[in-house]
């Protein structure tokens, strides 16, 4: 075999209260694709943060390329070491090219930038490697999905040999998490670059990597060669006890259109506000770029029922969501909660009427990063008599107990309630928002992107919570890139293509080649009439 690109030497990296690595010895291979799994917490984010150099090890070396590594990521990228983190790093202000070249800039004489030319070589980089993107579009305006295409494209300039890539499909739909499985493949056989592939899926390891390495609790439990083993036994070494591969679906009951239909009136009687807590009708909204977002938008989420949101992503779903929770104007149309219009409300106003949001972006809009544990599951809440004296002073004690209990109730793994909510891993940052936001018994929940980054383990709780609010009689809207989860979830299915409902369907009697065809702006589907949805 080849020298190690990369070699572990008994790593361990201690936090005050977690010992997040634990004696980790590893070595991976040059132009393999080498995927690191387990659950959240387990440690695969923090070792490659070692290996990037972004953390100094407790215990233990680090060689890449037979060389001792410094722990700096100017280091590491001078060794040929590349990174694209969970949550991007990318100047919002600036455009793709201005992001890509940052620090590499071409220029006109000594002092002018020269954006055609900067234009030009992202535009190459681009076609290279099949990663389209406009290198004049500001990365602040694009969807999450092509933000991360700037991401690898950025790595990618630098010249890595070794590119880690952490949760790469969490925001990409099924078709981008194909076409970059294709780059992936094509970094490794033509270029000879080694792929690290941090990752919760267990389809995409079966089908993108060479190697797999199983982390729990901070120990590296196994190494094994993706043909040689299953998605059940990963999941099983990833929790340490015998369970059900994530394609099993066995935790989940079944969804059908008979018990759509029996549980629920009929469509002709649906001005029934009581059973039917969100009503859009002819929704328009503008982009943050100033264009059509949302061009006429029905749609309605009855009680006791899960209508699911399907779409490619920067086709209105974020815009959709933010129109009903009152974050952007609306340029037409009206949304009706329990049989209100709130059209012109305040988020505030309308989150006392008993709405709440779980967000696609869970550190912009759903946590305040440096704020606690306990601050961020109080938001909202803080001013309620059980938690303050006169809306004025805060009760600590019983915030924090309070706080305790949700922790507990939900496995947010975390030293402390009062751990700052940006020390914790990306998974349990997401189930802080899930407990916060399904903590209060509301009669209507808009969930976007609810598992992104979030282990099997924790996908399976947040699964089995969103049926339980389900069976409490609680209407919920549904945004996913992840079709399975939609499926599994959903009593109907919405199709979104540039703003308008393309079609719609009972989850129970629709095929997948049906919703892509809709998600591709196809025509409408199963359902069609004066008021689809």
């Amino acid at each position: 075999m080849e020298p190690p690109i990369v070699e572990f030497s008994h790593v361990s990296m201690q936090y005050p209260g977690v010992l997040a690595v634990d004696d980790v010895s590893l070595s991976i291979q040059p132009g393999e694709v080498f995927a690191l799994v387990g659950e959240n917490g387990a440690g695969k984010s923090t070792l490659m943060n070692i290996l990037y150099g972004l953390q100094e090890p407790t215990l233990g070396e680090v060689f890449i390329k037979g060389q001792k590594a410094r722990h700096h990521p100017q280091q590491a990228m001078a060794m040929g070491v590349s990174m694209v983190h969970q949550h991007f790093k990318l100047v919002p202000s600036f455009t793709v090219a201005q992001n890509i070249l940052l620090g590499q800039e071409p220029r006109k004489g000594n002092l002018l930038y020269d954006g055609a030319r900067a234009n030009a070589l992202v535009r190459d980089l681009a076609d290279r490697y099949g990663l389209e993107v406009n290198p004049a579009d500001v990365v602040g305006e694009l969807s999450v999905g092509l933000q991360q295409r700037v991401e690898i494209l950025k790595a990618l300039r630098q010249g890595a040999d070794v590119l880690i890539l952490d949760e790469p499909t969490a925001v990409l739909t099924p078709q981008e998490t194909e076409e970059l499985f294709q780059v992936v493949r094509r970094m490794v056989t033509e270029r000879r670059m080694t792929v690290i592939l941090i990752t919760h899926k267990l389809p995409e390891v079966m089908q993108a990597s060479d190697r797999v390495g199983v982390m729990r609790r901070g120990r590296l439990a196994a190494v094994l060669g993706t043909p040689a083993t299953g998605q059940k036994e990963i999941a099983s070494l990833m929790v340490g006890r015998e369970v059900e591969a994530e394609t099993d679906h066995a935790w989940v009951p079944s969804v059908s259109a008979e018990r759509t239909a029996s549980a629920h009136p009929a469509e002709g009687d649906m001005n029934a506000d009581s059973v039917c807590p969100l009503r859009i009708k002819d929704l328009r909204a503008l982009s943050d770029r100033g264009l059509p977002a949302l061009q006429g938008v029905d749609l309605s989420v009855r009680a006791g029922e899960i209508v699911g949101i399907c779409g490619v992503e920067g086709n209105g779903q974020t815009e959709l969501a933010e129109c009903i929770l009152g974050m952007r104007p609306l340029q037409g149309g009206e949304v009706r909660v329990n049989g209100r219009d709130v059209s012109r409300l305040s988020p505030g106003d309308i989150r006392r009427m008993g709405v709440r949001f779980v967000p696609e972006d869970r550190l912009r809009t759903g946590l305040d990063a440096q704020a606690s544990v306990t601050e961020n599951l109080l938001l909202g809440r803080q001013r309620e008599p059980a938690f303050s004296v006169l809306g004025l002073y805060l009760r600590r004690g019983r915030a924090r107990r309070y706080a305790q209990e949700l922790v507990r109730e939900f496995d947010i793994r975390t030293a402390g309630v009062d751990e700052p909510v940006n020390a914790l891993s990306g998974g349990n940052m997401q189930k802080t928002v899930i407990a916060r936001e399904f903590s209060s018994g509301v009669p209507l929940l808009i969930i976007s992107q609810p598992t992104r980054g979030v282990d099997i383990g924790a996908t399976r709780f947040i699964h089995q919570r969103i049926l339980e609010e389900r069976a409490r009689g609680c209407a919920i809207l549904l945004i996913s890139a992840d079709l399975d989860e939609l499926f599994r979830l959903s009593d109907r299915l919405a199709t979104l293509f540039k703003g308008r409902v393309t079609g719609c369907f009972a989850a129970g009697a629709v095929t997948r080649e049906e919703i892509g065809y809709a998600m591709a702006g196809g025509g409408y589907g199963r359902g069609e009439g004066d008021h689809p949805l």
